[in-house]
């Protein structure tokens, strides 16, 4: 089914063409929806919401971009809006200088994927979703910062800890382990 038929389908509300959508997009999504939740029944719960809400507005899906890239930014706002009222729980403090974290590489081995969940899971909570933010979705600090109410500063203070607090993690467990065949990523 093209992304047209899948469209027009779910605008009408065919149930049938609903499943095939949420089927083509729903393993990328969980995906998306694991990096910020802290484990897979809140992920589910997220994901499920998030579709809830592509079915309800896709009337309003402007073909400006992909549909899948639509669906995602709304899976993030969802993820986003779930984490948004448990955030100010956790302190997130503007440092002006984060020692060995910024500029620098860390070195990841090759971790089965469920593992990397895991580590970035680990992450305090908006460590995490600052993390995923800019380092996975990409989004720059200053659009993350009004995104959920935070300076600048904090978003890349925030990020620069995630970044150190993995790198913390990784060193730990490659302590533990030899694995031949060393990535660096940035």
């Amino acid at each position: 089914m093209s992304e047209q038929e899948l469209i027009e389908g779910c605008c009408r509300g065919n149930r049938k063409v609903q499943q095939a959508l949420y089927d083509r997009y729903c393993g990328k999504m969980y995906v998306v929806c694991l990096r910020y939740a802290n484990g897979k029944q809140e992920a589910e719960d997220i994901l499920q919401e998030a579709f809830i809400k592509v079915f309800d507005h896709i009337k309003n899906f402007r073909k400006e971009s992909m549909l899948g890239t639509w669906i995602r930014r709304i899976v993030i706002n969802t993820a986003l809006n779930h984490k948004r009222n448990k955030l100010y729980l956790y302190p997130m403090v503007d440092i002006d200088h984060m020692h060995n974290a910024a500029g620098e590489e860390f070195i990841i081995s090759n971790y089965h994927f469920q593992d990397l969940i895991k580590l970035v899971q680990s992450l305090p909570e908006g460590c995490r979703v600052i993390f995923n933010l800019f380092a996975i979705e990409g989004f720059p600090h200053k659009e993350i910062a009004q995104m959920i109410g935070i300076s600048e500063g904090t978003s890349k203070s925030q990020y620069a800890r995630a970044r150190l607090l993995l790198q913390r993690k990784l060193v730990a467990i490659d302590s533990n382990r030899f694995e031949p065949g060393v990535k660096k990523i940035k």
